[in-house]
Protein backbone atom coordinates (compact mmCIF):
# COMPACT_ATOMS: atom_id res chain seq x y z
CA UNK A 1 0.00 0.00 0.00
CA UNK A 2 1.43 3.39 -0.96
CA UNK A 3 1.24 6.69 0.92
CA UNK A 4 -1.71 7.84 -1.19
CA UNK A 5 -3.88 5.00 0.03
CA UNK A 6 -5.56 4.18 3.34
CA UNK A 7 -7.42 1.15 4.68
CA UNK A 8 -11.08 1.29 5.65
CA UNK A 9 -12.02 -1.47 8.11
CA UNK A 10 -15.40 -2.84 9.13
CA UNK A 11 -18.52 -3.42 7.09
CA UNK A 12 -20.21 -0.12 8.00
CA UNK A 13 -17.26 1.99 6.86
CA UNK A 14 -16.61 -0.07 3.72
CA UNK A 15 -20.28 -0.20 2.72
CA UNK A 16 -20.65 3.56 3.20
CA UNK A 17 -17.64 4.19 0.95
CA UNK A 18 -18.96 1.75 -1.65
CA UNK A 19 -22.34 3.50 -1.73
CA UNK A 20 -20.78 6.98 -1.76
CA UNK A 21 -17.85 6.43 -4.14
CA UNK A 22 -17.36 2.84 -5.30
CA UNK A 23 -14.74 3.95 -7.81
CA UNK A 24 -12.35 5.02 -5.04
CA UNK A 25 -12.01 1.43 -3.80
CA UNK A 26 -8.73 0.14 -5.20
CA UNK A 27 -8.66 -3.34 -3.61
CA UNK A 28 -11.01 -5.28 -1.34
CA UNK A 29 -10.13 -8.07 1.09
CA UNK A 30 -12.47 -10.01 3.36
CA UNK A 31 -12.77 -13.22 5.36
CA UNK A 32 -15.03 -16.15 4.53
CA UNK A 33 -18.01 -15.18 6.75
CA UNK A 34 -18.01 -11.67 5.28
CA UNK A 35 -18.03 -13.01 1.71
CA UNK A 36 -21.72 -13.91 2.06
CA UNK A 37 -22.67 -10.26 2.76
CA UNK A 38 -20.86 -8.37 0.00
CA UNK A 39 -21.90 -9.98 -3.27
CA UNK A 40 -22.80 -6.68 -4.95
CA UNK A 41 -19.46 -5.15 -4.00
CA UNK A 42 -17.56 -8.06 -5.52
CA UNK A 43 -19.64 -7.90 -8.70
CA UNK A 44 -18.92 -4.17 -9.06
CA UNK A 45 -15.18 -4.63 -8.50
CA UNK A 46 -15.13 -7.57 -10.93
CA UNK A 47 -16.79 -5.42 -13.61
CA UNK A 48 -14.14 -2.74 -13.00
CA UNK A 49 -11.37 -5.38 -13.08
CA UNK A 50 -10.22 -4.54 -9.59
CA UNK A 51 -8.76 -6.90 -7.03
CA UNK A 52 -11.12 -8.48 -4.51
CA UNK A 53 -10.10 -11.52 -2.50
CA UNK A 54 -11.18 -13.75 0.38
CA UNK A 55 -8.23 -14.14 2.75
CA UNK A 56 -7.58 -15.59 6.23
CA UNK A 57 -8.05 -13.26 9.26
CA UNK A 58 -4.30 -13.11 9.78
CA UNK A 59 -3.86 -11.67 6.30
CA UNK A 60 -6.48 -9.01 7.04
CA UNK A 61 -4.47 -8.02 10.11
CA UNK A 62 -1.34 -7.60 7.97
CA UNK A 63 -3.15 -5.61 5.30
CA UNK A 64 -4.91 -3.28 7.72
CA UNK A 65 -2.22 -3.16 10.40
CA UNK A 66 -4.93 -3.68 12.99
CA UNK A 67 -6.68 -6.44 14.91
CA UNK A 68 -9.89 -4.43 14.53
CA UNK A 69 -10.48 -5.07 10.85
CA UNK A 70 -14.03 -6.37 11.30
CA UNK A 71 -13.60 -9.06 8.66
CA UNK A 72 -13.27 -6.68 5.72
CA UNK A 73 -10.67 -4.18 4.51
CA UNK A 74 -11.01 -1.81 1.57
CA UNK A 75 -7.87 -0.11 0.29
CA UNK A 76 -8.99 3.28 -1.03
CA UNK A 77 -7.43 6.40 -2.48
CA UNK A 78 -6.71 8.86 0.33
CA UNK A 79 -8.70 12.07 0.18
CA UNK A 80 -6.82 15.37 -0.11
CA UNK A 81 -7.91 17.93 2.46
CA UNK A 82 -8.79 21.29 0.91
CA UNK A 83 -9.16 24.72 2.43
CA UNK A 84 -12.51 26.48 1.95
CA UNK A 85 -12.48 29.49 -0.34
CA UNK A 86 -14.20 32.81 0.29
CA UNK A 87 -16.93 31.64 -2.08
CA UNK A 88 -17.41 28.45 -0.06
CA UNK A 89 -17.76 30.43 3.16
CA UNK A 90 -20.28 32.87 1.69
CA UNK A 91 -22.29 30.00 0.22
CA UNK A 92 -22.41 28.26 3.60
CA UNK A 93 -23.61 31.46 5.24
CA UNK A 94 -26.38 31.96 2.67
CA UNK A 95 -27.49 28.35 3.10
CA UNK A 96 -27.22 28.71 6.90
CA UNK A 97 -25.10 25.57 6.88
CA UNK A 98 -23.99 24.44 10.36
CA UNK A 99 -20.24 24.08 10.78
CA UNK A 100 -18.12 22.14 13.25
CA UNK A 101 -14.63 23.49 14.02
CA UNK A 102 -12.15 21.29 15.89
CA UNK A 103 -9.28 23.10 17.61
CA UNK A 104 -6.41 20.59 17.72
CA UNK A 105 -8.51 17.51 18.54
CA UNK A 106 -5.58 15.12 18.74
CA UNK A 107 -7.15 11.67 19.03
CA UNK A 108 -8.27 10.12 15.74
CA UNK A 109 -10.87 8.06 17.60
CA UNK A 110 -12.43 11.29 18.90
CA UNK A 111 -12.39 12.74 15.38
CA UNK A 112 -14.17 9.63 14.11
CA UNK A 113 -16.75 9.68 16.89
CA UNK A 114 -17.46 13.38 16.30
CA UNK A 115 -17.81 12.80 12.55
CA UNK A 116 -20.29 9.98 13.18
CA UNK A 117 -22.41 12.27 15.37
CA UNK A 118 -22.16 15.10 12.86
CA UNK A 119 -23.42 12.82 10.10
CA UNK A 120 -26.26 11.66 12.35
CA UNK A 121 -27.42 15.26 12.81
CA UNK A 122 -26.88 16.16 9.15
CA UNK A 123 -23.89 18.46 9.71
CA UNK A 124 -21.86 18.29 6.51
CA UNK A 125 -18.69 20.28 7.23
CA UNK A 126 -15.87 19.80 9.75
CA UNK A 127 -12.95 22.23 9.75
CA UNK A 128 -9.59 21.42 11.34
CA UNK A 129 -6.42 23.54 11.55
CA UNK A 130 -3.18 22.78 9.76
CA UNK A 131 -1.53 22.05 13.10
CA UNK A 132 0.72 19.07 13.88
CA UNK A 133 -1.42 18.17 16.91
CA UNK A 134 -4.66 17.97 14.91
CA UNK A 135 -5.85 14.45 14.11
CA UNK A 136 -6.49 13.64 10.47
CA UNK A 137 -9.23 11.43 8.98
CA UNK A 138 -7.02 8.34 8.95
CA UNK A 139 -7.83 4.62 9.18
CA UNK A 140 -8.69 4.81 12.90
CA UNK A 141 -11.00 7.79 12.41
CA UNK A 142 -12.83 6.05 9.57
CA UNK A 143 -13.25 2.87 11.61
CA UNK A 144 -14.78 4.72 14.57
CA UNK A 145 -16.92 6.94 12.32
CA UNK A 146 -18.76 3.82 11.06
CA UNK A 147 -19.30 5.41 7.66
CA UNK A 148 -19.94 8.92 9.00
CA UNK A 149 -16.91 10.38 7.23
CA UNK A 150 -18.51 9.55 3.88
CA UNK A 151 -21.22 12.10 4.65
CA UNK A 152 -19.04 14.84 6.18
CA UNK A 153 -16.47 16.92 4.31
CA UNK A 154 -13.30 17.58 6.32
CA UNK A 155 -11.59 20.88 5.47
CA UNK A 156 -8.21 22.19 6.64
CA UNK A 157 -7.39 25.85 7.28
CA UNK A 158 -4.04 27.52 8.03
CA UNK A 159 -5.39 29.32 11.11
CA UNK A 160 -8.55 28.48 13.03
CA UNK A 161 -8.43 31.91 14.69
CA UNK A 162 -8.52 33.72 11.36
CA UNK A 163 -11.19 31.37 10.10
CA UNK A 164 -13.43 32.12 13.09
CA UNK A 165 -13.13 35.82 12.27
CA UNK A 166 -14.01 35.17 8.64
CA UNK A 167 -17.12 33.30 9.72
CA UNK A 168 -18.17 36.11 12.05
CA UNK A 169 -17.72 38.61 9.22
CA UNK A 170 -20.20 36.74 6.99
CA UNK A 171 -22.80 36.44 9.74
CA UNK A 172 -22.03 33.26 11.66
CA UNK A 173 -22.54 32.89 15.39
CA UNK A 174 -19.24 31.25 16.33
CA UNK A 175 -19.92 29.33 19.55
CA UNK A 176 -16.93 28.09 21.53
CA UNK A 177 -17.32 25.13 23.89
CA UNK A 178 -15.63 25.86 27.20
CA UNK A 179 -15.27 23.79 30.36
CA UNK A 180 -15.34 26.85 32.62
CA UNK A 181 -16.26 30.53 32.71
CA UNK A 182 -19.20 30.38 30.34
CA UNK A 183 -22.94 30.49 30.79
CA UNK A 184 -24.94 27.26 30.82
CA UNK A 185 -25.83 25.99 27.37
CA UNK A 186 -29.57 26.24 27.91
CA UNK A 187 -29.39 29.92 28.74
CA UNK A 188 -26.65 30.90 26.31
CA UNK A 189 -27.89 28.97 23.29
CA UNK A 190 -31.52 29.94 23.64
CA UNK A 191 -30.79 33.60 24.24
CA UNK A 192 -31.27 34.34 20.55
CA UNK A 193 -34.85 34.93 19.48
CA UNK A 194 -36.28 33.04 16.53
CA UNK A 195 -36.09 36.09 14.31
CA UNK A 196 -32.44 36.78 15.07
CA UNK A 197 -30.90 33.34 14.78
CA UNK A 198 -27.71 33.16 12.82
CA UNK A 199 -26.06 30.11 11.25
CA UNK A 200 -23.94 28.43 13.90
CA UNK A 201 -20.31 27.33 13.87
CA UNK A 202 -19.56 25.20 16.92
CA UNK A 203 -15.91 25.19 18.06
CA UNK A 204 -14.55 22.34 20.19
CA UNK A 205 -11.14 22.41 21.85
CA UNK A 206 -8.26 20.03 22.45
CA UNK A 207 -8.93 17.07 24.76
CA UNK A 208 -6.46 18.23 27.42
CA UNK A 209 -6.09 21.98 26.98
CA UNK A 210 -9.46 23.02 25.56
CA UNK A 211 -9.71 26.00 23.23
CA UNK A 212 -6.53 27.92 22.53
CA UNK A 213 -6.83 31.43 24.07
CA UNK A 214 -6.67 33.11 20.66
CA UNK A 215 -9.38 30.81 19.26
CA UNK A 216 -11.61 31.40 22.29
CA UNK A 217 -11.17 35.16 21.86
CA UNK A 218 -12.25 34.91 18.22
CA UNK A 219 -15.56 33.23 19.11
CA UNK A 220 -18.80 35.21 19.25
CA UNK A 221 -19.57 33.63 22.61
CA UNK A 222 -18.73 30.60 24.72
CA UNK A 223 -20.98 28.03 26.29
CA UNK A 224 -20.52 25.18 28.70
CA UNK A 225 -22.46 22.07 29.66
CA UNK A 226 -23.62 22.23 33.29
CA UNK A 227 -22.99 19.06 35.29
CA UNK A 228 -22.89 17.72 38.83
CA UNK A 229 -19.31 18.82 39.40
CA UNK A 230 -18.24 15.30 40.37
CA UNK A 231 -15.96 15.13 37.34
CA UNK A 232 -14.36 18.08 35.63
CA UNK A 233 -15.60 17.59 32.08
CA UNK A 234 -16.96 15.25 29.42
CA UNK A 235 -14.96 13.48 26.75
CA UNK A 236 -14.82 15.85 23.79
CA UNK A 237 -16.81 13.53 21.52
CA UNK A 238 -19.57 13.26 24.13
CA UNK A 239 -19.57 17.03 24.66
CA UNK A 240 -19.82 17.45 20.89
CA UNK A 241 -22.89 15.23 20.77
CA UNK A 242 -24.61 17.10 23.62
CA UNK A 243 -23.92 20.50 22.08
CA UNK A 244 -24.86 19.49 18.55
CA UNK A 245 -28.18 18.16 19.81
CA UNK A 246 -28.86 21.22 21.94
CA UNK A 247 -27.98 23.65 19.19
CA UNK A 248 -29.99 21.75 16.62
CA UNK A 249 -33.16 21.16 18.58
CA UNK A 250 -33.36 24.25 20.74
CA UNK A 251 -36.92 25.41 21.35
CA UNK A 252 -38.11 22.08 19.92
CA UNK A 253 -37.24 23.05 16.34
CA UNK A 254 -34.30 22.21 14.12
CA UNK A 255 -32.15 25.33 14.02
CA UNK A 256 -29.35 24.00 11.79
CA UNK A 257 -31.62 24.43 8.78
CA UNK A 258 -29.82 25.11 5.53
Amino acid sequence: MNKNEICLCGLAAVRARFEHDAGSIVRLFFDEPMSRKIGSMCQTLAAARKVYRCVPPGELEKISGSLHHGGIVAVVAASRLRSPTAVDIKTWAVRRAPLLLLDRISNAHNLGAIARTAAFFGIEHIIIPAHPAAALPNEAAHRVAEGGLEHVAVWRVPSLTSFCRELTAVGYDVVGAAAHNAGPVEKAVRSQTAGKRKPIALVLGNEEHGLAPEVAAACSRRVTIPGSGRVESLNVSVAAAVLMHDLQFRDGQASWAK
